[in-house]
């Protein structure tokens, strides 16, 4: 059984790694034989689809895949097959009971998958300055943004790449440096943090590409996304401003070119369940719950339920209106309730 699972696996990281090169004609047969695969080797998953009384023979189209609750990450060891983790992502929160875990076979592949969408993107991180401010997430050794971030100042040619923590002043002179000697840099930051360096700089660096990840929850200022997008292009002079889309539980991320609207791309997929009824769909454009299929989640979920509210159009952008409410998240989770 062993050998048939790992000829199984190794047979859906090539087919991904084609996809990912632009083969997209075979993402619904991908996503079928990945359904198939984590049906038969996710305890957590299985047990779930059998709770809704799912027939797995009757997934014949990716639109009939079920998504698994994400809060499953909270409350128990979410794997396809056995095997020993290589490292642990955590969301934020005050207890280990309260945060998701991801365990993560491989972080090479995650790695390997981050940087080819940051490269589908924007360009290969080898020719980027990249300069972080992600204070709260560097203060952990378990984010999985900090190690996607630093994975890519390592590769970056230029040295001058790094973390700046609460170094504002340190940040201001590198950006001054950068845009003198005109190095192409992006400016990766959590909102809250964002906010604060453009309210005390403002450096006219019209070249750089600003990415903010989210995390405006307990600042001191909350700002919608569009009121944050307009301090940072006043104060820093650019046209636009990008923001990532990624979780904890996700190996994957998706990305705006400027503005509300995020871009899925060939591994990351979005579709919208009504609030009131979580296993039925929602119409294109009309605000939901955000479903994540993630074709690189080979080794825990592919398919999952979030606890985002959004509104997905039917070219393929959405946006992420925020948190579901205590609600719309117990809703949710009663499907669990079954899964032990």
């Amino acid at each position: 059984m062993a050998s048939a699972f790992e000829a199984e696996r190794q047979e859906l990281i090539s087919t991904l790694k084609t996809i990912r090169a632009g083969g997209s004609g075979h993402t619904d047969d991908y996503l079928l034989r990945l359904f198939a695969f984590q049906y038969k080797y996710n305890n957590i998953y299985r047990e779930y689809c059998c709770a809704l009384k799912i027939n797995a023979k009757a997934i014949t189209r990716p639109g009939l895949i079920p998504p698994l609750p994400i809060s499953a990450f909270r409350h128990h060891r979410v794997v396809t097959g056995q095997f020993e983790e290589e490292c642990v992502f955590r969301s934020s929160g005050t207890t280990s009971q309260q945060r998701s875990q991801h365990h993560v076979r491989s972080v090479e592949h995650y790695l390997e998958n981050a940087s080819a969408i940051w490269a589908s993107v924007f360009s290969p991180p080898e020719n980027t300055c990249f300069l972080a401010l992600l204070p709260g997430y560097l203060e952990r050794q378990d984010s999985s943004l900090v190690c996607m971030v630093a994975h890519f100042i390592g590769r970056s040619a230029y040295r001058q790449s790094g973390f700046f923590l609460y170094d504002h002043t340190g940040l201001a002179r590198q950006l001054e440096k950068n845009k003198m000697e005109n190095v192409p840099t992006v400016l990766f930051g959590v909102s809250f943090a964002l906010a604060d360096f453009a309210e005390n700089h403002s450096i006219a660096f019209p070249d750089l590409t600003i990415i903010e990840t989210g995390g405006m929850k307990g600042s001191k200022k909350e700002l919608s996304r569009e009121a944050l997008q307009k301090l940072l292009s006043a104060s820093f002079g650019v046209k636009k401003v990008y923001s990532e889309y990624g979780m904890t539980e996700l190996l994957s991320q998706a990305y705006t070119s400027g503005g509300q609207y995020f871009h899925e791309n060939a591994v990351l997929q979005v579709r919208t369940y009504q609030v009131s009824d979580p296993l039925t769909p929602e119409k294109a454009g009309k605000p939901g719950m955000l479903a994540v299929t993630d074709l690189a989640n080979i080794d825990s979920c592919a398919f999952l339920l979030t606890e985002d509210l959004g509104v997905r159009l039917s070219d393929g952008m959405f946006s992420v209106l925020g948190r579901l409410d205590d609600a719309g998240l117990r809703g949710c989770n009663l499907l669990l309730e079954e899964v032990v």
